[in-house]
């Protein structure tokens, strides 16, 4: 698997010229006369699919501003990137960045209010957020386009004169430190953790960056205090000349430059550039390097990292992407195949991980299994065998004009996504790129240098790499400073191990499509082109995405599928044996743009294509040919079934708020099996029984098919057919059993997760009475009023955690409304007394609810069920989710969305005490505390009734 290496790079530079590949269009701009402070640019080169109209501004102060008019939008969004981020904390102060990032949401001069920008949006149907990176900072957020002038003036005050409250500083600190305590047990974080102590100490990016009650506690005595130091780094690093805002929007250009104008004209210009980093990232006095730490997960890693020249500056060339892909590389001969047939790995990706504008790192990570940990200095070798057949074999045009070719394949038909989305990529390729290569940069590769990549070659040396393996059985020497990591340096010398054999480079890509002509031919909806009693196959024509593709998804139904917990585990074993089977051999489809994955759930197996319409169909034979006839190998099995243990194991460690949502849902839905259940059930689980439940389960199937895109009916059916007569279905629709959201009686008890994570939580699930597209709408109605009121007095004033969230959380189409918070050191009694005392203060306020007040709310939930699909795959998997809900007259979230319109005051008013006092869960855990049983108490709760619709 090759890792985008244009993704991570963070710093300006200066850009190799390089002739335009031909495809790349002259975005639309409208011609107009700049207003006073502005100066105009030259627009982006885009996508020819993309129609949107584009302006680039540089204001007087310095700001840069990257205007997109997207009539089609129907949501405004911005982001804004300021180019400083955590490498310029200063020494004393870790963490500082990110804790200006947080203080800047509490309140300017003109909003003074904690909860003024987020309650603004939350009424408006928005949402916001922000990250602090190593030397980027980025704010951005989306919003209903009619709001989106309030929500730019409340946004670019933040840079203008924001207050750094005095009375906010001690609770956004313990917010800091939530974070922090809620982020020690991330595996990321913990590796990178031990990765600074083998990198260079001097270099500012290898450092702590979240920030924690100590590294942020008072100043000393005579020295400038904690706001002082605060507002101190705001004045030296935030200015408009490192800048870059993208703004994504319905209205006008004229319209949008006018609001920028008046917005952002104030932001300081104090002369400020990019800060840069001249120290190196590694200390190559102290390479080769290696080292070895703890896992908290059941798990093993291997990385080597080979310090390189950032390839930022030679973006056009794409030196370093080119190198990824062959060591990424899964298909026949690939370094990844070696290992998986050796026992020794089960996954492999290349890419760059750091980068600081002049130094970056270039990574292999290795998944590996238990056997494979046994193996690290033959895997070295091989490794380095494989970077040595490159140099020997691999530097050749053919090569690069292939991957060049699927890359400007990709940007001809790229679907941008959604508002919020496309503002911030557009920001911080603005921050990195020429104003010309914003939207092209990732895709441009303009020629091939073997010059050129052979300098990022060579770097691929023994004595220029760190090795840093994790796994469970590691002990430790040391412990880093800030995660707690138990770790050991060791020799990075592989001795005289031997290489794997079988090394090769991958021959042609067969599945390079050739016809990319776009069809004429549009449907409204899913029209139901085949009928059967075994078999529906619904298809829709779509060329409203300008692109040759297509999405089919293959719905596998089975009656006891989901039966027990060992029919369920047999279905994911089966639908992950199929992927992994034909790794190798679907690997150069993937590569070309043609997508498979197979995945289990309650009702059996789903087959999932995407990709352009030519070419496709081999690749739906190929697949259905390894699932009726592939030979199922033991050592297959052995590994599938590790990594599906590995998962179900490691499920305790995830994190407590999701492991919450977890439990929910193993509670309230029938059937739905606990990952202790799925371990149980598959511990004896090899070939022969895999190969057995394979002829059950084809020998009694339900079908249902979807294809969307740019195709013909004729086609489509043809393939459809083609499928069916493969599989041959035989059972009808009502042969298979539905998934049930269960009724939450009152008297339940309360549910712990099971969980080694030493957090406090709660998760409070107020359930609706019933299924109803009434009630449906008066609960999402709720959720939004909850958001703001509940995040800023549970976080921002109670200082409770950093996770805290409340809204609408449907389970299928049973409504109901979550609270949650996780908390590092409030115990979950305290923290339910607390949830108990908002519920009473938000009674009285929906008391005194006024249809004006709700009216914005309403409104804001009514559009989001509406929001316009952004792509072909996120429309197909709206289509075939409703499918699911047996919603076929595709019009459900219309329906919704009416009934949302006629929620009121009085009928709020009416259902609050039914939710409050009726059916209500509540998940807790305090460490220490077991898990409980779900599967004993799910058994007495009756379904969940329909209700009026």
């Amino acid at each position: 698997m090759i890792r985008d290496a244009c993704l991570f790079p963070v710093a300006r530079l200066a850009v190799v010229a390089g002739p335009l590949l031909p495809a790349a269009g002259l975005a639309q701009a409208t011609t107009a006369t700049p207003e006073a402070g502005v100066a105009m640019q030259a627009v982006p080169h885009v996508s020819p699919a993309d129609d949107r109209d584009f302006r680039v501004l540089t204001l007087d102060n310095g700001l840069t501003a990257l205007l997109v008019s997207d009539p089609e939008a129907d949501k405004a969004a911005a982001s804004l990137n300021v180019d400083v981020g955590s490498a310029q904390d200063p020494a004393d102060l870790a963490g500082l960045a990110h804790f200006l990032e947080h203080m800047l949401f509490l309140g300017t001069e003109p909003y003074p209010a904690a909860d003024a920008y987020q309650g603004y949006l939350s009424r408006h149907g928005g949402q916001h957020n922000a990250y602090t990176a190593t030397q980027d900072t980025n704010y951005f957020f989306s919003v209903e386009p009619d709001a989106l002038a309030g929500a730019l003036d409340r946004f670019s005050r933040f840079f203008i004169d924001p207050l750094f409250n005095a009375d906010r500083l001690e609770s956004e600190r313990q917010v800091v430190h939530s974070e922090y305590m809620a982020r020690k047990r991330d595996a990321a974080r913990r590796h990178h953790d031990v990765l600074d102590q083998l990198l260079n100490p001097e270099h500012p990016a290898n450092d702590f960056s979240v920030g924690s009650r100590d590294t942020l506690a008072d100043r000393p005595e005579g020295e400038p205090g904690l706001r002082e130091r605060v507002i101190d780094f705001y004045e030296r690093h935030y200015d408009a000349n490192v800048m870059h805002l993208a703004v994504v929007a319905p209205q006008p250009l004229d319209e949008l430059e006018a609001l920028i104008t008046e917005d952002f004209a104030a932001v300081p210009d104090r002369g400020l550039t990019r800060p840069e980093i001249t120290v190196p990232l590694a200390d190559h006095a102290r390479l080769p390097a290696a080292a070895e730490h703890r896992s908290l997960r059941d798990s093993r890693r291997l990385t080597f990292y080979f310090p390189v020249p950032d390839p930022l500056q030679a973006y056009r060339l794409k030196p370093v992407t080119y190198l990824a892909n062959l060591l990424g590389h899964e298909g026949e001969g690939s370094l990844l195949q070696a290992l998986r047939e050796a026992g020794w790995a089960d996954g492999l990706s290349a890419g760059l991980d750091r980068s600081d504008g002049r130094h970056a790192l270039l990574s292999v990570d290795i998944s590996l299994t238990p056997a494979g940990a046994d193996q690290l200095d033959r895997i070295q070798a091989s490794l380095f065998a494989a970077i040595d057949l490159i140099r020997r074999q691999g530097l050749e045009p053919w090569r690069y004009d292939e991957q060049a070719r699927l890359a400007e394949q990709e940007f001809r038909f790229q679907q941008h996504g959604a508002p919020m989305r496309e503002a911030m990529r557009l920001a911080t390729n603005l921050s990195r790129y020429p104003v010309e290569d914003v939207s092209y940069a990732l895709y441009r590769m303009d020629g091939f240098d073997a010059e050129r990549i052979d300098t990022w070659l060579a770097a691929l040396r023994p004595d220029n790499m760190l090795r840093l393996y994790s796994g469970p059985e590691v002990t430790g020497e040391r412990t880093t400073p800030w995660f707690d990591v138990p770790w050991t340096p060791v020799s990075p010398d592989a001795g005289d191990a031997e290489p794997l054999a079988g090394l090769s480079l991958p021959l042609p890509n067969p599945y390079i499509a050739g016809d990319l002509t776009l069809l004429d031919g549009q449907d409204e909806a899913p029209v139901r082109r085949i009928d059967t009693p075994a078999f529906d196959f619904w298809q829709m024509r779509d060329a409203s995405f300008d692109t040759p593709r297509v999405e089919w998804r293959f719905s596998l139904q089975h009656p006891a599928a989901g039966r027990d917990a060992r029919q369920a585990a047999l279905a994911r074993l089966l639908a992950g044996w199929l992927q992994d089977s034909l790794n190798e051999a679907l690997y150069p489809a993937r590569l070309a743009g043609h997508r498979f994955e197979a995945y289990a759930h309650a009702r059996g197996i789903t087959l999932s294509f995407s990709g352009w319409r030519d070419r496709q169909g081999l690749l739906i034979d190929r697949v259905l040919e390894q699932l009726r006839e592939g030979e199922i190998e033991d050592a297959d099995v052995a590994r599938v079934r590790h990594r599906l243990h590995r998962e179900w194991r490691n499920a305790p460690q995830d994190a407590l708020y999701r492991q919450a949502d977890r439990t929910l849902a193993e509670t309230l839905i029938r059937p739905q099996w606990p990952t202790e259940a799925l371990l149980a059930a598959s511990r004896d689980l090899d070939a022969a029984t895999l190969k057995a439940f394979r002829e059950s389960f084809l020998a009694e199937l339900h079908l249902e098919a979807m294809a969307v895109g740019n195709q013909t009916v004729e086609a489509a059916t043809r393939e459809a057919r083609t499928v069916a007569e493969a599989l041959a279905p035989r059972l009808p629709a009502a042969a298979i059993p539905d998934l049930t959201p269960l009724q939450a009686e009152a008297g339940l008890p309360a549910l712990t997760p099971d969980t080694s994570r030493d957090e406090f939580l709660v998760m409070r699930y107020l359930q609706g009475p019933d299924r109803s597209l009434a009630n449906q709408a008066r609960l999402a109605v709720l959720g939004r009023l909850l958001e703001t009121p509940f995040y800023q007095r549970l976080r921002t004033e109670e200082q409770l955690g950093y996770v805290v969230n409340a809204g609408y959380r449907p389970l299928l189409d049973a409504p109901g409304i979550g609270l949650l918070v996780q908390s590092p050191s409030t115990d979950s009694a305290t923290i339910q007394a607390r949830i108990d005392a908002f519920l009473g203060d938000f009674a009285e306020r929906l008391e005194a609810l006024e249809e004006r007040d709700l009216a914005p709310y309403r409104q804001a939930v009514h559009d989001d069920l509406l929001t316009r699909d952004t792509g072909l795959a996120e429309r197909t998997n709206r289509l075939w989710r409703a499918l699911a809900m047996d919603d076929t007259g595709f019009d459900r979230r219309e329906r919704l969305a009416e009934r949302v319109l006629a929620v009121t005051p009085d009928t709020l008013r009416e259902i609050w005490p039914r939710l409050v006092d009726g059916g209500v869960v509540h998940i807790t855990h305090d460490p220490g505390d077991d898990a409980s049983d779900v599967m004993a108490l799910k058994a007495e709760l009756p379904p969940l009734p329909d209700g009026e619709s």
